[in-house]
């Protein structure tokens, strides 16, 4: 089965983004399809490859891990340029990207799920 995913909200305020990043290994593990991942709103957040949190659950490491493993990893533009991003500040294998790929990953996808409000 192939699955999108669309992250709403960012890191450490909420499990949103863990959430989202279990559900694709597991989903991985279990020989599903990852079509793309699209982070959102506050999902953008997640990408920020300057957060250096104390201890082992880095966010924005763990989305690039999941880059590296080939899944395309897309921050949206507009919600970055809002949020004070600019595009050193991504995480490795992290993309900046539009609602386009968003689009092309939920016609891709024999489900889409979203974590987030």
């Amino acid at each position: 089965m192939k699955v999108g995913v669309l992250v709403l909200e960012g890191p450490y305020q909420h499990q949103a983004a863990d959430s989202a990043y279990y559900f694709v290994k597991a989903a991985l593990a279990r020989g599903h399809e990852i079509t793309g991942i699209f982070l959102y709103t506050d999902g953008v957040n997640n990408a920020n490859g300057y957060i250096k949190p104390p201890g082992e659950r880095n966010i924005a490491e763990r989305f690039s891990e999941l880059g590296a493993q080939g899944i395309d990893v897309i921050a949206c533009t507009a919600c970055a340029r809002f949020r004070g991003f600019r595009k050193d500040m991504l995480a490795e294998n992290v993309s900046l990207g539009g609602l386009g790929a968003l689009a092309d990953y939920m016609k891709a996808s024999d489900r889409f799920v979203t974590f987030g409000d």
